[in-house]
């Protein structure tokens, strides 16, 4: 079955990151020479996505100008004789449809997901959160290794799971995997259990694919801590029910960058800044100069 359809949810509020994020989305903070959402986008689109829905909320107009053609820009640099800034606009012409609608109500990830289901319908989908990039340059094909999984296996849904410090178990969902490898079945999953619980140190790392009946496992599903629909509880909901759900960990070349708070925003924009093909030698080298000083 071909998968088309991604869902990219981009509807919270980014507090971890204020004042930074007071008036711009989270997702438009740039990582290198690019916002965090553009790299999830060509993810996305270089593997045939070819319909992408944002799940928004209050002051995330930004993502839709960013994605919107500029044609007043593209003249503008043609007629200043800047025309190999054109290449930087490139995004801007790749074979996707762009759609929006509102989460009205920050209810948590499920909730943004069944925002999802009029445009989805009965079809399987990709859920890919808007805040986290897979791989240097979003260059990982995980999307694509998930919807053969999914379609070889009739699953109820594909998770993409990232091995993570066992003292860090607490802050994400946690598999239990039933045998070991790169892909394997999900036992259970549990939310950001203790590090006494964790069966396992694999942590969700923000890419689903997902079965059109997850829509009523979490219209079924009740509000947790902070009255959020978990996703996750979802899922548990459809194995419990006898849907098979499999996990597929990210290669050592996929490492995921979570923009969900200064540490890791600082860490990626670094990295990124570094693989820089123009600057990045530059800056390695002015890193190093910094360095010897605050040592010497």
């Amino acid at each position: 079955m071909d998968i088309s359809i991604a869902v990219v949810p981009v509807a919270g509020l980014g507090t971890r990151l204020l004042p930074a994020t007071k008036s711009q989305p989270k997702e438009m903070l740039p990582v290198g020479r690019k916002p965090v959402v553009q790299y999830v986008v060509e993810e996305l689109t270089r593997v045939g996505m070819k319909r992408l829905l944002f799940i928004t909320g209050p002051g995330k107009t930004s993502i839709e100008n960013h994605f919107d053609l500029n044609d007043e820009l593209i003249q503008a640099l043609r007629e200043s004789g800047k025309e190999e800034l054109l290449e930087a606009l490139e995004y801007e012409r790749a074979p996707v449809q762009y759609f929006y609608t509102r989460q009205r109500e920050l209810l948590g990830l499920g909730h943004a997901i069944l925002c999802s289901e009029p445009f989805v319908g009965n079809q399987p989908f990709v859920a890919a959160l808007g805040d986290s990039i897979i791989g240097m340059h979003a260059k990982s094909d995980i999307v694509k290794r998930m919807g053969e999984c999914f379609t070889e296996k009739r699953a109820a849904a594909v998770i993409a799971f990232e091995e993570v410090d066992r003292g860090d178990v607490y802050q994400y969902g946690i598999a239990k995997p039933k045998g070991d490898g790169d892909l394997f079945e999900v036992a259970e999953l549990i939310e950001k259990p203790s590090v006494a619980e964790a069966p396992s140190n694999l942590a969700i790392a923000a890419r689903y694919v997902l079965a059109p009946a997850v829509f009523d496992a979490i219209r079924r599903t009740p509000p947790g801590k902070g009255g959020e629909i978990q996703v996750t509880d979802a899922i548990r909901l459809m194995m419990k029910e006898g849907g098979k759900v499999y996990g597929i960990r990210l290669r050592q070349d996929e490492h995921r960058y979570d923009i969900g708070n200064f540490q890791a925003y600082f860490r990626a924009f670094v990295e990124f800044a570094l693989a820089d093909e123009k600057q990045g030698a530059s800056l390695h080298k002015h890193l190093e100069s910094l360095l010897h000083a605050h040592h010497s």
